[in-house]
């Protein structure tokens, strides 16, 4: 084997294994609250539900890049969710809140929220009827 066709392989195996270090820092795992309280400062998701026994702190007048929550995880786990952003329009109506920030202290320093529509993962009977003579009407 020329000496060319060594170089490129090793160049080619090393563009490959970049390649592959650079996508695993996109896979992420979902924390828990509990596990996020030991990995303060380090970028984490979330899952969790809004606390809805607690009020959500939100005045656009004074400060509308300002949202403040409480959070709640599958095994119980609570924290306080800060935002510096505008309030999700349906923040309230979402059955689960994915929460990517970091951890300081007690309190969760959001970057980004997405919501999971209820909708979308609930078996609704009559939704499914709409849907079914919508589409027997077209």
């Amino acid at each position: 084997m020329k000496k060319i066709h060594i170089v490129t392989l090793v160049l080619i195996a090393a563009a490959i294994a970049y390649m592959l270090v650079t996508m695993s820092k996109d896979l992420t795992t979902y924390d828990t609250i509990a596990s996020a309280k030991q990995k303060q400062g380090k970028f984490i998701h979330l899952i969790a539900k809004l606390d809805r026994s607690k009020n959500v702190e939100y005045d656009p007048v004074t400060d509308p890049n300002f949202l403040a929550f409480y959070a709640v995880d599958s095994l119980g786990g609570q924290t306080k969710v800060i935002y510096h952003s505008t309030k999700p329009p349906e923040l309230e109506m979402s059955e689960r809140i994915v929460l990517k920030g970091k951890m300081n202290g007690d309190v969760f320093e959001c970057k980004e929220i997405l919501l999971k529509c209820p909708s979308k993962y609930k078996d609704d009977p009559e939704h499914q009827k709409r849907d079914f003579e919508n589409k027997m009407q077209n």
